[in-house]
């Protein structure tokens, strides 16, 4: 893309960002997999020590950039959109297993945190993904408005609340339809 853009004037605009987080995430991804394994009473698996970082951002946050980019970004130039929520994935699934210990606090698997494990990371396993933002900050003025903690209380409490929508996720009923029209 980039080639086309320096070549023939194509006016393109990349971004990069870290790891979304939002409430209807796919069940797939560590924070609404962990939910579910919680909530189910199943092992919360954590690899290594849990010492692995990530960088969290919105995806309202996300959409935001990518329209600010669309919109004044400059043709050719790539930016980095960050979170500013780096967070070692250990404090992510006991922060999870926190809310649902507040949430369901008639839960039989409270408190959630017993469920940890620890596991052998795969081999060549990132140890941590940073974005440096300071590009867009500057140049666009965007910040991220989401608050880390905020945002995974509404994933938590999205998952308690649809519990039929991602049930039949994992029940392998999903056949890659488009979902979440009458969920």
């Amino acid at each position: 893309m980039r080639a086309w853009h320096h070549t023939h004037g194509l006016p393109t605009l990349t971004t990069t960002a870290p790891t979304i987080t939002a409430p209807t995430t796919f069940p797939e991804k560590l924070i609404p997999l962990t939910i579910i394994r919680a909530l189910r009473g199943e092992s919360l698996p954590v690899y290594g020590k849990g010492e692995n970082v990530r960088d969290w951002l919105h995806v309202e946050d996300h959409a935001e950039a990518l329209t600010l980019v669309l919109r004044q970004g400059r043709p050719g130039e790539t930016y980095n959109v960050g979170g500013d929520s780096e967070r070692r994935n250990i404090d992510v699934v006991r922060a999870i297993c926190g809310l649902l210990d507040d949430m369901l606090p008639n839960s039989m698997n409270r408190a959630h945190a017993k469920l940890i494990q620890f596991v052998t990371d795969r081999p060549g396993h990132d140890v941590r993904y940073a974005i440096d933002a300071g590009k867009i900050e500057r140049e666009l003025g965007w910040r991220p408005r989401h608050d880390f903690a905020d945002g995974l209380r509404q994933t938590v409490r999205w998952y308690l609340e649809n519990r039929g929508w991602w049930e039949r996720v994992m029940s392998g009923a999903y056949r890659g339809e488009r979902l979440g029209l009458n969920s």
